[in-house]
């Protein structure tokens, strides 16, 4: 045990680091600096296009425009930019996309385009729609009349923000249990999400290795828990692999120490159920495992909802109650809100809950069948291109490595790129993923996915030195000593997203 816990990261409250700069003394160390900066700047005047095509505002225009000057505007932004999600060029991203739906989703949208969910009292519309969004879910994960009845939650706007909400609550728990250096325990392949819940709650997070099957070690996260420990968390399944965490096991362990489980089903809460019922090997995952606490299931992923919905489920009433925020003693009279939000958009959650009841069981199956299907055509194409290798045998996320040392898989991700390919790149391990959506089932689109990455792993090998784009950079990430050089060109791409 004490060699699994020496490989448990710690990453503490960001308020207590000393924040020093890096050593940049050495050559070397100046230009991986400079090579990471740079390709954050240059990633983010990538996002640019339309400067010298459209006009920009740096400032408010004296006159309005005309409002169909507008809308021809955006329609041209939208024909240079759906073809490549439309035509099965991405990985995730559009989960549905059909433009049936997507017109159906819309009209949803406009009818409650005013709504607002502060204020219940001018539209219990909203009321309606999100109770019976949560209703639906909860009965779909092991809640409800035929499951835990207890089962209760809340809409939000995002798997993050269902992650962030749920932590909020083990934090505060802690503290009603006297915990005031709160930590928690999360295998290395979990979101990132729990970091930033970690970062912004001012909680200790231990990141524990995966086992050598990639999923969670149960046994290594076990020892990293302490009588500070507020909750573990399990994925079902994790976004870089796509492979499901030992739930039950997990689950078993921090009920028997009384601490919240959390399984971040963001990716899998609206396929797992349907999997199962298809047949295909789904283990326990759900509130049917007795130490799950809480879930968080994206409805805006696999339920094909707009994006900015998800929802985050707790086994109690007394869970919930503790992300709530609401004040008796404010001057400007009663005030609450569920989530983090005030003001809400209640016509995407209008729009979410037209998706789930226009598809039904019978929907959602058939989307299912047709995702798994071909994931697994996916799955045994790899197979047969030398050089690379599925990680692990996940459902629907495909990972794909490298086998071959003359084969970069970062390289390999480039040149995909160069295909017209949005794929993952992933650094643990070092891999690329095609998260399979409905965008893939259409015909020709698994071919052309296999011919082209079997064409990218030629390219590779005839120039194998290539390091173009980001390769580079997906090198400098995988050390631990140049991460936060990777890190400082993060910050240069998210400035960049704000410049005119």
């Amino acid at each position: 045990m004490a060699d699994q816990m020496s490989e448990t990261t710690r990453i503490s409250d960001p308020t207590t680091s000393d924040g020093g700069p890096l050593d940049d003394a050495s050559a070397s160390d100046a230009a991986s600096d400079a090579a990471a900066s740079d390709a954050g700047s240059d990633a983010a005047a990538s996002l640019h296009p339309y400067r010298d095509r459209f006009d920009r505002y740096d400032r408010m225009p004296p006159k309005g425009r005309d409002r169909a000057d507008i809308l021809d505007e955006m329609r041209a932004m939208r024909a240079d930019e759906e073809s490549r999600w439309a035509d099965g060029f991405a990985s995730g991203s559009v989960y549905h996309g059909d433009p049936d739906h997507i017109a159906f989703l819309n009209e949803a949208y406009a009818i409650n385009s005013q709504a607002n969910p502060l204020h219940a009292d001018l539209w219990p519309s909203v009321v309606k729609f999100e109770a019976e969004i949560v209703a639906m879910t909860a009965d779909m994960v092991g809640g409800g009349p035929d499951g835990v009845e207890t089962v209760c939650g809340s809409v939000s706007s995002g798997g993050t923000d269902s992650i962030l909400l749920a932590m909020k609550v083990y934090r505060d728990r802690g503290r009603l249990n006297g915990i005031t250096q709160p930590n928690l325990v999360v295998a290395t392949s979990a979101h990132a999400a729990f970091e930033k819940a970690c970062q912004y709650f001012a909680m200790e997070l231990r990141k524990v290795p995966v086992a050598a099957d990639g999923r969670a070690d149960v046994e290594a996260m076990i020892a990293a828990v302490d009588d500070s420990t507020i909750a573990l968390v399990g994925s079902a399944p994790c976004f870089p692999t796509g492979l499901i965490d030992p739930i039950e096991e997990l689950a078993a362990a921090a009920a028997a120490r009384g601490i919240g489980f959390h399984t971040d089903c963001c990716l899998g809460g609206f396929l797992l159920p349907w999997a199962e019922r298809l047949g295909y090997p789904v283990p326990p995952f759900d509130f049917r495992v007795p130490g799950v606490t809480s879930i968080s299931c994206d409805t805006h992923k696999y339920g094909y909802a707009a994006k900015g919905t998800s929802v985050v489920l707790y086994r109690t009433p007394e869970l919930r109650h503790l992300q709530y925020y609401t004040t008796a003693s404010w001057a400007g009279g009663l005030y609450y809100s569920p989530t983090f939000a005030g003001s809400r958009p209640g016509a995407l959650s209008a729009a979410c809950w037209a998706a789930m009841v226009s598809l039904g069981e019978e929907g959602y199956l058939d989307a299912a069948s047709q995702i798994l299907e071909t994931a697994a055509a996916v799955k045994a194409g790899v197979a047969l291109i030398d050089g690379l290798e599925v990680v692990g045998d996940p459902l629907w996320n495909v990972a794909i490595r490298s086998t071959d040392p003359e084969v970069n898989i970062y390289a390999v991700l480039e040149q995909m790129g160069h295909r017209r390919w949005s794929l993952n790149g992933l650094l643990d391990p070092p891999s690329l993923h095609l998260c399979t959506t409905l965008r893939h089932t259409a015909d020709g689109v698994v071919e052309r996915f296999l011919a082209d990455l079997g064409a990218s792993v030629d390219a590779v090998r005839s120039d194998p030195d290539q390091a173009d784009g980001l390769i580079p950079v997906y090198g400098l990430a995988s050390m631990a000593e140049t991460q936060d050089l990777v890190a400082g060109g993060l910050l240069s791409y998210v400035d960049g997203l704000y410049e005119v």
